[in-house]
């Protein structure tokens, strides 16, 4: 069943959170930008999500073949563009499927917290905390969405942006606690970007 807290941000947003096997700490950052949060079970439909009115979307880490997520796909694929959606590793392949991309099995994959990522958005490189089997393929991404993130050892993609579409999502995790804490800034950057109205 959705669970629904308080945020710690009086005047901040209402944030919805669909739960594909969400990390604690999401929740935390979550709550701490956002009045009030809905944690929805991954088999939530987007009508449902969009009776709650979030003002915005996070789409958690999760385990497993993304292709296999079929009814979460379809889900997503009812938010975009009715609302800001900010993707995290399995949320951000769910995000990318959504959109008509394809994603593949990585030979090794990602493992531990020391990869090197090119962000475009905050304009630096940094070290990030990854943990999948699987990249999307960014030749299938449609024309209108941006590559902004590159895993640097390999050069996959690790993130996309789209102003039009309002949705940024990272193949890492932001979120890492301990640490890296690097990217936790793309947090703030989703919400000054696409629900307090920024200009970035």
């Amino acid at each position: 069943e959705p669970i629904e807290l308080m945020g710690d941000l009086p005047q901040g947003p209402r944030c919805a959170i669909l739960d594909l096997g969400c990390k604690e700490n999401i929740v935390r950052l979550t709550r701490q930008r956002s009045s009030l949060v809905k944690i929805f079970p991954s088999r939530a439909s987007g009508q449902q999500i969009l009776d709650f009115k979030p003002q915005a979307v996070i789409l958690s880490n999760g385990p497993g073949d993304p292709a296999d997520v079929q009814e979460s796909v379809e889900t997503i694929r009812r938010l975009v563009g009715r609302v800001p959606i900010f993707g995290i590793c399995m949320g951000h392949q769910l995000l990318s499927l959504a959109l008509g991309a394809k994603t593949f099995r990585l030979r090794f994959g990602h493992r531990g917290a020391n990869h090197p990522i090119s962000d475009q958005l905050l304009n630096k490189v940094y070290v990030s905390s990854q943990n999948h089997g699987y990249a999307v393929d960014p030749k299938t991404l449609p024309d209108d969405v941006q590559l902004t993130h590159t895993n640097l050892n390999d050069q996959t993609c690790a993130g996309i942006f789209s102003k039009d579409r309002k949705i940024l999502s990272v193949q890492f995790h932001p979120e890492a606690c301990p640490g890296p804490h690097d990217s936790m800034a793309l947090f703030d950057y989703f919400i000054e970007t696409f629900v307090n109205g920024g200009t970035q």
